[in-house]
């Protein structure tokens, strides 16, 4: 079966399509399932006074878990469409993350580190913020909010672990302590990963995460997803299949698929 797990639409203010253009463009790739799943709203900084265009107003969050739930079933026995969120893991903002999630029936959550405070590591008009910071200690603070993440208990996996890479701004010194740390606390709270594909198409020139973070995943026997992070119709499914071929050769052979917060693992 054919998935894909992590796309955005217009409502977020950063994509582009609606809902039903990614649907559509999911039945014409052969997708078995599509998983719609944009951005929470922002709950740490004030939209009105922060970079424009970073997520869907929280007014509009009712209609799109409405419209998710009718394109559902619109579309019931043609794809499936699995109903998430990305859920930007805020520190110190777990309680309102948690009352937007449990407000709503989710097939499952999304847990990405986006933000540092109120840095956006994962912006291009922000990359201004790597300016006069130590690399390493950006690495540090960032890899700390992923164990958090894991452990709040908020989310169903982990969304582009290692994102922290996705301009190229690295550290000098090894970071595969840090990284390791992190999949192992993905793996003691019981958490998947995704193997998120739209590395490919960001300077980082690699999906998230590495490969050798892959194998170490694998050697702690943590469940993998997969998904496009599209944000045009268009981009769906792209470099899945080699997202998957990636993933046949370091050594998974099924993938996690969830429905009403429960995962089920599929072979591929």
């Amino acid at each position: 079966m054919l998935i894909d797990y992590h796309t955005h639409h217009a409502r977020c203010g950063h994509a582009v399509g609606s809902l039903e253009d990614y649907v559509k463009r999911g039945i014409e790739i052969g997708l078995g399932q599509i998983g719609l799943s944009d951005h929470i709203p922002l709950v740490h900084v004030d939209p009105a006074a922060y970079y424009p265009e970073m997520a869907m107003p929280m007014e509009e969050l009712p209609h799109y878990v409405e419209e998710c739930y009718a394109l559902k079933e619109k579309y019931k026995g043609v794809i499936d469409i699995r109903v998430g969120l990305e859920a930007d893991y805020i520190e110190g903002w777990e309680k309102e993350l948690e009352q937007i999630i449990n407000a709503y029936e989710w097939d499952y959550v999304i847990g990405s580190v986006h933000f540092l405070g109120e840095w956006d590591v994962t912006d291009f008009r922000q990359t201004h913020g790597w300016e006069g910071r130590n690399r390493l200690d950006v690495y540090r603070t960032y890899y700390d909010a992923v164990q958090k993440a894991a452990a709040s208990g908020l989310y169903d996996y982990i969304g582009h672990i290692d994102v922290i890479k996705r301009f190229g701004f690295k550290p000098e010194e090894d970071v595969t302590e840090l990284e390791n740390a992190a999949l192992e606390a993905v793996k003691r709270h019981d958490l998947a990963i995704e193997l998120n594909a739209s590395g490919l198409r960001m300077p980082a020139e690699e999906m998230f995460p590495s490969r050798r973070m892959l194998k170490y995943a694998l050697e702690l026997g943590i469940p993998i997803t997969i998904g496009s992070d599209a944000h045009q119709p268009e981009r769906l499914g792209q470099y899945l299949d080699q997202a998957r071929e990636q993933l046949k050769e370091v050594g998974f052979s099924q993938l996690a698929t969830f429905n009403k917060r429960k995962r089920t693992m599929i072979g591929f």
